[in-house]
């Protein structure tokens, strides 16, 4: 991680919302999910908020030696958005603490705010990160 990664650090993220990132497609195998209405899903918006942070960061990273994965989310999901609705996430470095970053977050839909809150990520290197999850998946067994 470079040491020109700093708080402060800003950007912002827009997606159109497509059919395949509504509630009904979130668990296809879900029955539940496949008769809720087709709005846009908070774990799509959760995944979206993410992706915004780790775009923030990647330039400030020996990437793809380095990256981030997610380690703490709390966010609200305050408003539906309709398929074809564009939703621009807004992220902030608000503080760097060796490798743990912490962000606030806020994401529209050019009507309303539809989330705010907080998303954390811890800086890995990747080769490592992925050796000690093989391992555990080894132990864990079939």
């Amino acid at each position: 991680m470079h040491d020109t990664l700093r708080p402060g650090l800003e950007h912002q993220f827009a997606f159109r919302v497509t059919d395949d990132k509504t509630v009904p497609s979130l668990y296809p195998e879900a029955p539940e999910f496949a008769v809720m209405p087709p709005v846009f899903a908070t774990g799509f918006l959760v995944g979206l908020l993410e992706l915004a942070c780790v775009r923030a960061v990647r330039p400030y990273l020996d990437w793809p030696r380095e990256q981030t994965v997610g380690t703490f989310v709390e966010v609200t999901h305050q408003a539906a958005t309709a398929p074809g609705m564009t939703v621009t996430a807004r992220i902030r470095l608000t503080e760097v603490n060796g490798g743990r970053l912490r962000f606030e977050v806020m994401a529209t839909d050019g009507v309303d705010v539809i989330s705010v809150g907080n998303h954390e990520r811890a800086v890995v290197d990747t080769a490592r990160f992925t050796e000690q999850v093989n391992n555990k998946a080894l132990l864990a067994g079939p």
